[in-house]
């Protein structure tokens, strides 16, 4: 399928974006048994289990899918229901909700939140740290891909770098929301060492969707006129659907004790030269402010590429098809990723 005719409408994109690949499909004989998502009425989670059931149909298989989540956006339930995927209206931090969800073999694990932590930090340690303990126990017999992010790594310097963190790098979180990521993992990973639970660690950064994404974010700013920051100078960006995928995919590679994994895409972009190509296909010369930032987080997804293959699409193609889905009078979901943060304050 060629993505110049899904970016029409939101119809056409959301099918791009659960589109698997012939690599999923064969992995998918080897994952047995239910798969249960958890916080999947996020950005990324519908399009994940709507990844899962194609994957599965065309593979031939036939097996129980779960959603569940808060469901706060009635239109992601309703769109999983009529896929054929069990929806399960669940608040994560309420026991007695958590206690009545049915087993499932593999748990892919999305529950999380960022934005809003400067203001009401001890949610987001509720959510982040208190949640994972719980679901650790209740499902100590499945095997789990667990979601968490880039930010648990220290910035670093480009020079320095070498493309990024990799795996062996110590954490170093800076601000409270990159903390508690880092406290999600840590509760797993005693999970997994204390009580035999399989794990993968998913440390990902920043999954794109067209309608939201530091593409979007940048993008958007140079079409409206708007100046684009340049305190944090480079980023790494993956394609949501490549990300949802390797997800998937991972669940064939989790351990005891729990294996680490970044995923990300593998090229180091320059905000100013993304800027810049956006100015090229809108016909405008960026505007810029702030003082170029020396480091930045990035991380090196070498073992995911080993592993899963390069992304579906490159960094070129993402940016044509942010500018076209623009262009398109495509609509964003008014969630910027505020990935020019330094203070890690969100």
């Amino acid at each position: 399928m060629q993505w110049q005719e899904n970016l029409q409408n939101e119809a056409g994109l959301e099918a791009l974006l659960a589109e698997p690949s012939e690599k999923l499909i064969v992995d998918m004989a080897q994952i047995k048994g239910s798969i249960m998502v958890l916080g999947a009425g996020g950005k990324m989670g519908p399009s994940l289990c709507r990844l899962i059931r194609n994957a599965d149909k065309a593979a031939g298989i036939s097996r129980d899918i779960f959603a569940v989540s808060r469901f706060s956006d009635p239109k992601a339930a309703s769109m999983l229901k009529e896929t054929g995927v069990h929806v399960i209206p669940c608040d994560l931090l309420d026991p007695h909700g958590l206690a009545s969800l049915p087993d499932a073999n593999h748990i892919i694990y999305m529950a999380g939140r960022k934005f809003g932590t400067g203001e009401d930090a001890p949610m987001t340690w509720a959510m982040n740290a208190a949640v994972p303990s719980f679901v650790s126990q209740r499902f100590a017999g499945a095997n789990m891909v667990v979601f968490s992010s880039g930010n648990i790594y220290p910035p670093v310097r480009l020079a320095e770098g070498v493309g990024g963190c990799t795996e062996e790098t110590p954490a170093g979180p800076l601000g409270e929301y990159a903390m508690s990521c880092l406290a999600r993992e840590r509760i797993f990973a005693y999970a997994a060492m204390a009580k035999g639970l399989k794990v993968l660690l998913f440390r990902l950064n920043y999954a794109v969707d067209l309608r939201y994404g530091v593409l979007f974010d940048i993008a958007e700013k140079v079409k409206n006129g708007r100046p684009v920051s340049l305190s944090v100078p480079y980023f790494n960006c993956i394609w949501q659907g490549d990300a949802n995928e390797a997800a998937v995919r991972s669940l064939l590679h989790t351990s005891s004790p729990a294996r680490i994994l970044n995923v990300t895409g593998p090229e180091t972009v320059s905000v100013r030269t993304a800027a810049e190509r956006f100015g090229e296909f809108f016909g405008i010369t960026p505007i810029f402010c702030d003082e170029p930032g020396e480091t930045a987080l990035l991380n090196n997804a070498g073992q995911a590429m080993k592993l899963f293959g390069y992304p579906r699409f490159s960094i070129d193609e993402l940016i044509e098809m942010q500018a076209a889905w623009i262009l398109n009078g495509g609509k964003g979901l008014g969630k910027p990723t505020h990935f020019e943060v330094r203070d890690g304050v969100y």
